[in-house]
């Protein structure tokens, strides 16, 4: 019988094409720095341990160790993790585990647990927040960032593409590299909110960079639209058109 994170996308053969695809684009490096921004403003000031679940070729991870916290870099792609050792190596407070994040050993528990970009690439997300809640500390903090499927709709409203829109964004060549489960906001931090968990911040990531009509203004004018991404991007309406979503929330109840 297949198990659900069997049927989890893994970038094994890709990793390296993934990589640059991500962090080698004012994209990914924007949504890196924002997410780096809002940990940094609402994270304790003490060392944490910290896991990294879906931390793929560590470019989070390394940004934590940066910080002081002790971190564990989870993922089901050995060849993610062969980057993200190599990238991490001079750091001694580190460890790598690979496997899926329902395999990690019952008894670990962190009090900081970062899964960004991870869910909407999971056969069943929701089962997955359930096994990270459970590795949580009482008082640990959890940051989430998935893809946003109603900015997904939106873009595509823009673009003009009503038959992608109508087939509920299934096509029969799909890109690997696109993610397969984009979540709406709303239904998340219902869950979230459901499981006990206090919400302290949320955001859009990249609520007008992916809109931009000249597109050569993304790397021309980088600063320029970091500075607004921060400014608006906790802001009703427009935090809810960001290609990605994110949360930080706080375990309160030690029964999760």
């Amino acid at each position: 019988m297949t198990k659900q994170w069997q049927q989890d996308q893994n970038f094994d053969q890709i990793a390296d094409k993934f990589e640059k695809n991500i962090y080698g684009t004012s994209k990914g490096r924007l949504r890196h720095e924002l997410l780096s921004h809002y940990l940094r403003h609402h994270l304790p000031e003490r060392p944490l341990k910290c896991l990294d679940a879906g931390g793929g070729t560590g470019m989070m991870a390394k940004e934590m160790l940066d910080l002081g916290h002790s971190v564990l870099v989870n993922d089901i792609s050995d060849q993610a993790l062969e980057l993200a050792r190599a990238k991490l190596a001079g750091f001694a407070d580190v460890a790598f585990h690979c496997g899926p994040l329902q395999s990690l050993a019952a008894d670990c528990e962190f009090d900081l647990i970062l899964c960004h970009a991870v869910l909407e690439w999971l056969h069943d997300p929701f089962d997955a927040l359930k096994h990270l809640f459970s590795r949580l500390k009482p008082g640990g903090y959890i940051s989430l960032s998935f893809f946003n499927r109603d900015a997904h709709r939106f873009s595509n409203l823009l673009y003009g593409n009503f038959d992608y829109i109508d087939k509920d964004f299934v096509v029969s060549n799909r890109v690997r590299l696109n993610p397969n489960n984009a979540l709406p906001p709303s239904q998340v931090l219902d869950f979230v909110e459901k499981a006990g968990l206090d919400i302290r911040h949320q955001a859009g990531i990249r609520c007008f960079h992916d809109y931009m009509r000249d597109k050569t203004m993304q790397s021309s004018h980088y600063e320029q639209i970091k500075a607004k991404e921060i400014q608006y991007g906790t802001v009703h309406p427009y935090l809810w058109l960001g290609r990605y979503f994110h949360i930080i929330a706080v375990k309160q109840d030690a029964r999760l």
